[in-house]
């Protein structure tokens, strides 16, 4: 027991070093080199790590994000580094041409899973209960406005389920059911005079990524000009939601982001009543609302819970890690919940040796070694074993936690791992992956 409390003191401390490491003009970014700005989820993740022994910073790291709120209550996903270098990323998105977009600030136009109201919560719970109130009431109006935002408009069907625009609002950004979706998009012509001429074997060799990360382990280059050429349709809309809903390159109720968003209004909800602040009825309503709509998301042949999308009104029944998150979301049955664990613990699905796979080995998409196509990765982790313990499984969820821990002391604090030997994969000394490990190893 001495030698795993000391290995454990050890990983702790390199954790801390990791986010040190990561400290770029006072923020916290995910990693030196592929990762130099300010990331939605990124953050919210790493500010729960932080809030253990750094509370200031960790407030910090969310009110970046607060600070670069649209006008609408939107809060993109990138804050843009400002450094002339970085001149180019900031044109691609143009964020100035919204004029609902922060002028001072220059950002992504999409938001990414609202993680905020549990960031929030964790930071909350480090501080007295003066310094907490204080904290809560300076943040409150903007958490508020945000969830408001994404009801407003981003449930066109006004059925309690958020629609997302863009794979990458979803986090997963070259999850198998979008990239499903993807193949039924009529490509457009320039990216098929590259595939038709294979200037997309020449691109994979000379990507920027490709300079820190093994170009097999991202999205294909084909994918990643396609996916491109979405964010083109989308800024050409300025940004505006209903002008793009209107035609919209992807309009998908996408359960990860809705299942995170039914834990963050628990979150939110928890905090209005701690200060005192009241709700307002009709986002009260569209909050309770999104829990019973998840069910619309179960497939009974299947046995899961899917995607869905909103011009087909079909499910997106590609299998994905996705499937799995409605146990984080707390408010499925206990039945649907012993399912998810079944698949959980299901050889033919996620049961492998180092889990949780983003794809199960036994899907036709299942790369063990490529981004949201196969790896494990720590923040769903994390996210499962939270689900899991919620609901009584305790014995999946320390299993799941000491095998996390267990990858990052054999390995460093990797993007993500192959779920079937352990093996490092993407970019080191990431920080959602060390700021995790140190709430699992302070919990």
């Amino acid at each position: 027991m001495v030698a795993d409390i000391s290995s454990d003191k050890l990983l702790l401390d390199k954790a801390k070093q990791v986010l040190k490491d990561n400290m770029l003009n006072g923020i916290v970014i995910p990693a030196q080199g592929l990762y130099p700005h300010q990331v939605l989820w990124d953050s919210c993740f790493i500010s729960i790590g932080l809030s253990h022994y750094n509370v200031k910073q960790a407030q910090k790291q969310i009110r970046e994000f607060f600070n670069a709120q649209w006008k609408n209550g939107m809060i993109p996903h990138i804050i843009f580094n400002p450094l002339p270098r970085y001149w180019y990323d900031r044109r691609i998105w143009r964020s100035w041409i919204s004029p609902l977009a922060n002028k001072s600030i220059a950002t992504s136009g999409m938001t990414q899973p609202p993680m905020f109201a549990e960031a929030i919560t964790k930071i909350g719970s480090k501080l007295n209960g003066s310094e907490r109130l204080e904290w809560y009431n300076s943040i409150y109006d903007q958490l508020v406005n945000y969830h408001t935002w994404l009801y407003k408009e981003r449930d066109p069907k006004d059925r309690g389920l958020i629609t997302l625009i863009h794979p990458w609002e979803t986090g997963l950004d070259n999850t198998p059911p979008w990239l499903e979706s993807l193949r039924h998009r009529h490509a457009p012509w320039w990216v098929n005079v590259i595939v038709w001429l294979k200037i997309d074997k020449i691109a994979d060799r000379i990507r920027f990524d490709g300079k820190y990360v093994d170009y097999n382990q991202r999205s294909s280059s084909v994918e990643a000009l396609r996916l491109y050429d979405a964010l083109r349709h989308i800024r050409a809309k300025k940004y505006d939601t209903s002008s793009i809903l209107n035609k919209p390159p992807f309009a998908i109720e996408d359960l990860t982001f809705n299942c995170l968003l039914i834990r963050a209004n628990q979150y939110l909800k928890q905090i209005s009543k701690e200060i005192k602040r009241p709700l307002p009825n009709e986002l009260l309503t569209k909050m309770n609302s999104t829990e019973m709509a998840l069910e619309e998301l179960w497939d009974n042949q299947e046995g899961m819970y899917f995607s869905r999308n909103i011009i087909t009104g079909n499910l997106l029944k590609q299998v994905s890690v996705s499937s799995l998150l409605p146990i984080y979301s707390g408010v499925i049955s206990k039945e649907r919940a012993a399912k998810i664990v079944s698949l959980i613990n299901s050889n033919e699905h996620f049961d492998v040796p180092f889990p949780i796979p983003s794809v199960p080995p036994s899907s036709s998409w299942f790369k063990p070694m490529r981004y949201w196509q196969g790896p494990s990765w720590v923040n769903i982790n994390w996210l499962l074993i939270d689900g899991l313990k919620r609901y009584g499984y305790v014995k999946e969820a320390c299993k799941i936690t000491d095998i996390t821990i267990q990858m990052t002391k054999n390995n460093g604090f990797y993007e993500y791992y192959n779920p079937l030997t352990g093996e490092p994969a993407g970019v080191s000394n990431f920080s959602w992956t060390a700021a995790l490990i140190v709430d699992l190893l302070m919990n």
